[in-house]
């Protein structure tokens, strides 16, 4: 089964005649609990966790994430690609919520798909209308459509609270601001603290970041599900496809740990994923992989700042486009390790260049884009992969 979404539908969802919106807002009370997660970053694998988390209680659960790969979750875990024909659309939310509703779901666990702050508070009040809502975080990204500025970003991803509900985020920063629109629209909102344990996190078989955990375990106990039961829950539900990842590669005779941040789109992210990988592997010299989009300019400009000046490398590697500005800020910024540019490249011509860039054993960190070309060097990468486990 694949979900088709018609495209090319103007944010009038007021516009949809009230006789099927009356239908929709029917499927909606037939899903008791509708929860709408946020946030700049960690969405897909919150929405992921929140669902199996819940799913290992008394529910039986739906989920709809948007990022790498959009895919419709059923009860049973079964994986569902989202068919679009045209540009992603916010009434692509109606057709999850008729098939939620269809499948019987005591919870829809939903990722936010809306980036404007139009299409967001039209998402929420009209379509989602969640009981639950879920910040993760509140970052440097799509300030294009969400900024100018960080605190921008987070009045507009806070349209996405619930009204006359409860919410959950690890923000701090600017929990305040978060904070006053839950009070505007009649919700709690609940600071989640951290106290994930390093032998949880041991437990999954993939990298998760501990605050994505912590969210999901709040929002486990607001509906009565055992810790424990709710950890492995979490363990046994699929992770999105643009989860971080680390790799053993073998490229041009030496040993290469490779970690795809490619997804985390904004710097603080991607410096504490890069600082997190330095320390799982001390001493060895660091290459950033920087993978560029011509249609994101603003978050060139953020991963530019990011190299030039908080993240030091012994080399760097600039793919996409436009690369000649990048190269032209660390020149001006100094940096001191060798960089090396490619525009529009091949996934295998970056893994040429890779393979003439280590001289060791090194520690690759890839960043900035994961749509596009950023796909092609993971499939290029993995063919070189190293299988441990036939080296013991």
């Amino acid at each position: 089964m694949v979900l088709e979404v018609v495209g090319g539908v103007t944010l009038g969802f007021v516009g949809l005649e009230t006789a099927r919106y009356a239908l929709h807002r029917a499927r909606l009370r037939r899903i008791p609990h509708r929860i709408h997660v946020n946030g700049s970053r960690g969405k897909s694998s919150v929405t992921r966790l929140i669902g199996g988390a819940l799913g290992a209680g008394p529910f039986r659960v739906v989920v709809k994430t948007t990022g790498t790969a959009p895919r419709f979750i059923t009860p049973d875990l079964r994986e569902i690609p989202i068919f679009r024909p045209g540009r992603p659309n916010i009434l692509e939310q109606v057709k999850v919520v008729r098939e939620a509703a269809r499948l019987g779901a005591d919870v829809l666990v939903a990722e936010c798909m809306a980036i404007t702050p139009e299409y967001i508070q039209t998402l929420e009040d009209r379509i989602i209308r969640s009981t639950v809502g879920v910040i993760t975080n509140v970052r440097e990204d799509h300030l294009d459509v969400m900024g100018p500025t960080v605190y921008d970003v987070a009045v507009h991803l806070a349209l996405s609270l619930p009204r006359n509900g409860v919410a959950f985020t690890t923000e701090e920063r600017y929990f305040d601001v978060l904070a006053r629109e839950a009070r505007r629209r009649g919700t709690v909102l609940h600071r989640v603290s951290v106290d994930v344990t390093d032998a949880e996190m041991a437990r999954f078989p993939y990298i998760e970041h501990a605050e994505n955990v912590a969210l999901a375990l709040a929002v486990a106990r607001h509906f009565g599900v055992d810790r424990e039961k709710a950890l492995e829950g979490m363990i046994r539900f699929p992770p999105d496809p643009g989860v971080l990842r680390e790799w053993v590669l073998e490229l041009g005779g030496h040993r290469v740990w490779f970690f795809d941040a490619m997804a985390a789109n904004d710097p603080d992210s991607t410096l504490k994923i890069t600082e997190m990988a330095r320390k799982r592997h001390p001493g060895l010299p660091l290459l950033a992989l920087l993978v560029l989009r011509r249609d994101r300019p603003q978050r060139t400009e953020a991963f530019a700042r990011l190299l030039g000046e908080r993240l030091m490398a012994e080399g760097y590697l600039v793919v996409g486009s436009p690369t000649a500005y990048v190269v032209r800020e660390l020149q001006r910024k100094g940096v001191r390790g060798k960089v090396v540019a490619l525009e529009d490249p091949e996934g295998d011509a970056v893994v040429d260049a890779l393979k003439t860039m280590v001289d060791g054993p090194s520690l690759v960190v890839a960043m900035g884009n994961h749509v596009g070309l950023g796909e092609a060097i993971v499939a290029s990468l993995s063919a070189h992969r190293v299988d441990l486990k036939q080296e013991v």
